[in-house]
């Protein structure tokens, strides 16, 4: 297992469309230097549109996490950042000729597929992590999202829905880049057919189809090709979930309990807890057996097409 930064080998691109502008859009995937994070660029506008993805510049968490700096702004991320976080993408720099991140089929499936083709670049520093070291928790009403401190990175996520398809669902997932692609990547977006319109009224889902939202009416699912998971839904929440938690910069060695949360609770869960600096401990391990020696269980990021920087 190797513990240093990686970043893409390889410029590589796709197009696709806004879920809530529904304008077409142009994204391109660059590699990025050693401890750059992921940064954005907005290329459809003039110099100096670049915005890191960090918790400090989310602007705006209504339906999709849409981070902002200087009066511009990127939205829906949170389908990207999670392809990179699940294939340990630690650095890039994505360029998009648009507003927003496109939605692709839903999920974060054609993210990995595009990684897996640009390849991975080990480079030569050393992967950040953040060991939780006390609990911390948000509320709203019923909704929480509590931080435990843990030997590995888990996320236990509930959902409870009323609907005869969703009901109540409860997933845990104990993470690494297989369990991401295997359990996580291919879930989609969903919504119900008598919000479509409001959504639609209010600015939102502009884009949407059948083609990248899971659709359903009060009984069923209108999607021809149906779920791809039988609990699809609460896949779909840890996997928003991961790419809210991917802006944080590092890889949070910790347990997540999450009840009904949403993109805004997420974030103020993470802005609490980064706020308090006796929570948490950053730590470079260089290998394996410096795991060992505090216990911890490293998440494994696989090793892909990859190239000595």
């Amino acid at each position: 297992m190797d513990l240093r930064q990686r970043t893409v080998a390889e410029e590589i691109s796709c197009t696709g469309i806004g879920l809530h502008s529904g304008k077409k859009v142009k994204l391109t995937i660059k590699p990025s230097s050693p401890n750059s994070g992921i940064t954005f660029e907005r290329v459809d506008i003039s110099p100096d549109s670049a915005v890191k993805a960090s918790f400090d510049n989310v602007v705006k968490t209504n339906m999709a996490t849409t981070i902002g700096f200087n009066g511009y702004s990127v939205s829906t991320i949170e389908h990207i950042m999670a392809a990179f976080f699940g294939m340990g993408i630690d650095n890039a720099l994505v360029k998009v000729d648009g507003e927003e991140v496109p939605i692709m089929d839903g999920s974060s499936a054609p993210f990995v597929f595009l990684l897996k083709n640009a390849g991975v670049t080990i480079q030569n520093s050393y992967k950040r992590f953040l060991l939780v070291k006390k609990s911390v928790k948000v509320t709203d009403g019923n909704r929480s999202v509590h931080l435990y401190p843990s030997n590995e990175l888990k996320i236990t996520y509930k959902i409870d829905f009323d609907h005869p398809l969703i009901k109540d669902q409860v997933y845990e997932i104990s993470f690494s880049q297989s369990s991401f692609i295997q359990e996580i990547s291919r879930a989609r977006t969903f919504g119900f057919l008598r919000d479509v319109q409001t959504l639609k009224n209010n600015g939102l889902a502009k884009g949407g189809s059948l083609d990248n939202v899971i659709v359903m009416d009060e009984f069923r699912v209108l999607n021809e090709d149906g779920l791809r998971y039988k609990n699809e839904f609460v896949r779909h929440k840890i996997l928003d979930f991961i790419g809210d938690l991917a802006i944080i910069g590092h890889v949070v060695i910790g347990h997540f309990v999450v009840e009904r949360s949403g993109h805004s609770l997420n974030q103020k869960l993470l802005k609490k807890f980064m706020a308090q600096e006796k929570c948490w401990e950053v730590v470079r391990f260089k290998n394996k057996e410096e795991c060992r020696k505090i216990k911890v269980k490293i998440p494994s990021f696989g090793a892909l097409d990859l190239a000595p920087a």
